[in-house]
């Protein structure tokens, strides 16, 4: 009998072992049941999260149309646009500014110019297309969304403002400022990305070389338009005549000056 009472115990102890630990998983168990909605739910949010800053970060490159291109195939075709308008604006004696300055201070100067720029032209629905140096490339009629060439002259305007009031601030500081000249082209380009590492959203075609020479036969604080431009926007501006001008690698070309208003 004792061996018997003693054996009952034991298998008694070891059952209630057993049962105290299955108690303690089954309470482990339905904590995290309990808090496994939760959990779930802040990874998704978490997720959700960072594909919002991937396609953020995306579109910071390139055009919606051809982010999303992008992203469904894993790659965008080139494409040909009619009727572009492009903007070249390029600082005038950028090298003898930028040697009074302290590297930090001429990027930060720059910064400045280029942040006004970025959004004159978003709040125009203009596609930034690149900044080479202190040259400023953006473009319109891109996409669906209707551009008309007098936007870009809109945003071209309200960048020489911009550029104007600085330089009249750092003139009473006493400090160096900035001059810009902008040329306008209107006409066919290709454009689309290259390369399979840093890829950039780009555009090709004579209106872009052409809007560049425009640039460089441009006055400072002036908006040098090809004749061709000008007969996209007709009467939407009032218009100065410089006749025909010598364009490298262009010949004569006819261009006007928008006036100020």
């Amino acid at each position: 009998n004792t061996l018997v009472e003693g054996a009952f115990k034991n298998e008694r102890s070891e059952l209630l072992r057993l049962l105290a630990s299955q108690l303690a998983i089954s309470v482990e168990n339905a904590f995290l049941y309990e808090n496994l909605e939760h959990l779930i739910q802040l990874r998704t949010q978490q997720l959700e999260h960072e594909k919002q800053q991937s396609e953020r970060l995306l579109l910071n490159i390139l055009p919606l149309e051809v982010a999303n291109e992008l992203k469904a195939k894993g790659s965008a075709e080139a494409t040909q646009y009619d009727s572009v308008s492009v903007l070249f604006t390029d600082f005038i004696n950028f090298t003898q500014v930028s040697e009074q300055l302290k590297p930090k201070d001429l990027v930060g100067k720059l910064d400045t110019c280029f942040r006004a720029f970025d959004e004159i032209i978003e709040r125009h629905g203009l596609e930034k297309i690149k900044t080479v140096g202190d040259a400023y490339i953006c473009a319109s009629g891109l996409s669906d969304r209707n551009e008309s060439p007098a936007d870009m002259i809109r945003a071209a305007r309200q960048i020489q403002d911009f550029l104007k009031k600085l330089k009249e601030k750092r003139l009473a500081e006493g400090r160096p400022f900035f001059e810009a000249r902008i040329g306008i082209h209107f006409g066919p380009v290709v454009a689309g990305v290259v390369g399979t590492k840093k890829f950039a959203y780009d555009i090709w075609g004579d209106t872009v070389n052409t809007a560049a020479r425009l640039e460089e036969a441009c006055e400072a604080g002036r908006i040098n338009v090809s004749g061709t431009a000008r007969e996209a926007v007709l009467d939407e501006f009032q218009w100065e005549y410089r006749g025909k001008v010598a364009a490298k690698n262009k010949g004569e070309m006819e261009m006007y000056y928008v006036v100020n208003e």
